[in-house]
């Protein structure tokens, strides 16, 4: 399974948006997908995905590919980190 952590607006997508809890889903690990096959598969439109993409603490490209124990962290649009 891919641990998948949903913040911002998207944590519409979690299992349980409440803000009190973490946002997350669990999703099957395919073989051979990518982060933009996770994304896709849950629905989420990549209008709404920011450039903050992060595959167990890595800043990560939509094309990285997952595997079974990962865990992602998807931020949205409006949740750019600021480099200074």
């Amino acid at each position: 399974m891919i641990e998948v952590h949903l913040y911002g607006k998207l944590r519409r997508f979690a299992d349980d948006p409440h803000p009190s809890v973490d946002s997350v889903r669990y999703i099957p690990a395919s073989n051979g997908g990518s982060i933009k096959d996770i994304i896709e598969g849950m629905g989420i439109p990549f209008e709404e995905v920011g450039t903050n993409i992060f595959l167990n603490g890595e800043y990560s490209p939509l094309s990285r590919r997952v595997s079974d124990g990962d865990r992602l962290g998807i931020f949205p649009d409006d949740m750019q980190m600021i480099i200074v």
